[in-house]
């Protein structure tokens, strides 16, 4: 469809009659943004008040300024003109601020000589019904921006050299595939996991839906790729403690933990396990099985080198045991083993930290502390699991019987706000339905009840296989939510008392055994990584992403990146998805070698600055440092690939030396003087109004 001509309503003035006394030319273009402006705005009349301000060149108004046809409008503008400063009155410049600084740039002027004034979100969306006001605000918002923008200053971007390698954190299948990504692309990365092996949650699981896919099976080549890989270096048993510098050139320390066993020498024979006396709760099992004081998480661990327990190992409590030293052949266990301390440079950093699983509090309504035959989603998960404790076959944990009756309970630490979690963790009901028709494929006896609020089958083949368990395998789905849950002490067997709002009555149901589809939450490891790289995080407690919809996976942080569930509760197939465009953004300014920093950054006054050192305890991305003054004593300095420009440093320093650019006191206080005129001349048109009247 091709785009309407822009309506050519401009006025332009005399640039010797606006600009007398040097002031730069200023030119102002309003957009309509189609109605999402224009419906509630005249924007005819706030162009035509444009035209009005001092300063101001030239006025226009176009349907979308964004367009092609709109930015050679401003062009064009600017060439004709004379234009020495440009004010966009249209979205957030959020959004559209880079488009307009490479338009402008296109014309001849410095980018930087670019202000936005948003008078959709900060107008026309919150003033839909007060279409005079918000008219009027709109054209107050434009002098303001206009008083401002002819006192902006060139900025030139300066360019910063970036080190062609790349952390991930976190080995689950997001950082699995970030990593083989960027590896595959030649460049050099270090994986950091914290746990033994890599794999993460997805090794725990049984199948995959809706394919029916064995999740190992589908995981493990990915991972035995890695840790072969000549590109990648894998830090397993490890973790981040700091994480200083700027993009391109960070400095990382990583903790590498003892295992108490020298990897290289460590062949992964098993024999040192034979020889360990210690049993104790597998934590790969969630309890439901026992390992070793010296262990590897799962067969198919990568990499397959045994890790010895502090915690439980007899030789650390008494100081004596050493069977498995003994029983060694290769020497490989080592109980002097010391933590140490490695040093990286990187250029770029992926978050992949994945996530954890919701556990029910004790004493609620569920009593999954109380009940031996209350489970969560991911127990049953290693019930069924044919490498799991029970060799895959589903038993009850109260006697170790096949259950008969099984019910699961949905949104079980999802969408409740009394416990601070209103958001849906995508996966539950699916995973409830995976695990249904295993569960039927296996003892077509079984009766399974889903307790629901809503079912969300999204994805493709997640409907179909919805049906699919309701008609072939005949699981029955209640819509309604369990009120209490009690159980009979002798025979073990839980009833569940609900109100069945399809049916609009209370039942009280029996069952073997109770499986709840506890929602995600955030891991323990992103909470300790978000202060490490102070990274912000959204209400969910999830990492917050720079944009929702134009960069996913971008933080507030130049050159870190998030993928996976460390940025919000998704399934496996989006994992891998956002890992990979994750691994293209970080890969952009490797290939580049080299970035361009933003000069919207801090500057300090040295001649006002005492070096109190209060802007570098409050900054949140450690762009202020101390450093020797010319004349002695300390002084803050700002390092700009850090600096965003937030401005908090300068709302914090007791002697005004700080000063971001473009944000200036000169520049702020135009802006409040433009509002303050504007706010006399309607209180003098209201007397001479009433005056007039009287």
């Amino acid at each position: 469809m091709t785009e309407p001509a822009p309506q050519d309503n401009a006025v332009t003035a005399s640039a010797s009659q606006k600009a007398a006394g040097g002031r730069p030319k200023v030119g102002v273009f309003v957009c309509h943004c189609g109605s999402n402006i224009a419906g509630v705005v005249d924007c005819a009349k706030v162009r035509q008040d444009a035209e009005k301000f001092g300063d101001v060149v030239v006025a226009k108004e176009n349907k979308y300024t964004c367009s092609d046809l709109g930015q050679e409008e401003i062009i064009k503008a600017i060439k004709e003109n004379g234009v020495e400063r440009v004010v966009v009155a249209a979205c957030s410049p959020r959004l559209h601020e880079p488009t307009f600084r490479k338009c402008i740039q296109q014309a001849g002027l410095n980018p930087y000589l670019l202000h936005m004034v948003n008078i959709r979100e900060q107008c026309s969306w919150v003033h839909a019904h007060e279409k005079d006001k918000a008219t009027e605000k709109a054209t107050q918002l434009i002098g303001m921006g206009v008083s401002k923008a002819a006192k902006l200053e060139p900025l030139e971007a300066r360019e910063v050299p970036v080190e062609p390698v790349s952390l991930v954190i976190g080995g689950g299948v997001a950082g699995i595939q970030a990593a083989l990504d960027l590896g595959n692309m030649g460049f050099k990365v270090y994986l950091v996991e914290s746990q033994p092996s890599i794999g993460g949650k997805m090794a725990m699981l049984d199948k995959t839906f809706p394919t029916g896919d064995c999740a190992i099976c589908i995981l493990a080549p990915k991972m035995v790729e890695l840790s072969r890989h000549p590109n990648i270096t894998l830090l397993s048993y490890s973790e981040v403690e700091e994480v200083k510098g700027y993009i391109g050139n960070y400095d990382v320390k990583v903790r590498r933990k003892a295992r108490f066993v020298h990897e290289d020498k460590c062949v992964g024979c098993g024999v040192c396990v034979d020889a360990c006396p210690v049993k104790v709760d597998n934590e790969f099992d969630l309890g439901f099985g026992k390992r070793k004081a010296i262990y590897v998480p799962f067969p198919q661990a990568v990499p397959l080198k045994y890790t010895i327990d502090k915690e439980h190992c007899l030789h650390f409590k008494s100081g004596k045991c050493l069977l498995c030293a003994k029983a060694c052949t290769n020497k490989a266990i080592d109980h002097t083993m010391q933590d140490e301390v490695v040093k990286l440079k990187v250029g770029t950093i992926i978050v992949a930290t994945g996530f954890e699983t919701y556990v029910p509090k004790k004493g609620g309504v569920y009593k999954y502390w109380e009940f031996e035959n209350v489970i969560t989603g991911l127990e049953l998960e290693r019930l069924l699991n044919a490498s799991g404790p029970t060799g895959g076959r589903l038993v009850r944990p109260s006697d170790g019987k096949p259950p008969k009756d099984i019910a699961f309970i949905q949104c079980v630490g999802s969408r409740n706000r009394k416990i601070d979690r209103n958001y849906c963790s995508r996966v539950c009901c699916m995973y409830a339905i995976k695990n249904a028709q295993i569960i039927m494929e296996h003892e077509p006896e079984t009766e399974i009840s889903v307790y629901y609020n809503d079912i969300r089958a999204f994805g493709k083949g997640f409907e179909e296989l919805y049906h699919r368990v309701r008609e072939e395998y005949g699981v029955e789905f209640i819509r309604g939510r369990p009120a209490k849950l009690t159980q009979d002490p002798e025979t073990k067997k839980i009833t569940i008392r609900a109100e069945e709002t399809l049916l609009n009555r209370i039942t009280e149901r029996d069952f073997d055994l109770v499986v709840l589809s506890v929602g995600l939450i955030p891991s323990e490891g992103s909470k300790q990584i978000g202060k490490t790289l102070s990274l912000t995080l959204s209400p969910d407690g999830f990492f917050q992403e720079a944009h929702p919809k134009l960069r996913p996976v971008d933080t507030a942080l130049d050159g870190v990146y998030v993928a996976g569930c460390a940025q919000g509760p998704k399934d496996i197939p989006d994992s891998v998805a956002q890992a990979k465009a994750a691994a293209s953004s970080a890969a952009a300014p490797m290939f580049a070698r080299k970035v361009t920093i933003e000069p919207l950054t801090a500057t300090v006054d040295e001649e006002l600055c005492v070096g109190c050192g209060l802007c570098s305890e409050l900054c949140p991305y450690g762009a202020p440092e101390l450093v020797p003054g010319e004349k002695g004593g300390s002084k803050a300095r700002i390092i700009e690939a850090l600096c965003h420009g937030c401005g908090t440093c300068a709302a914090s320093c007791p002697q005004k030396a700080i000063s971001p650019k473009q944000f200036t006191d000169d520049q702020i206080f135009s802006e409040i003087q433009a509002a303050l005129c504007a706010a006399d001349k309607k209180s003098n048109g209201r007397k001479k109004a009433e005056a007039g009247a009287g």
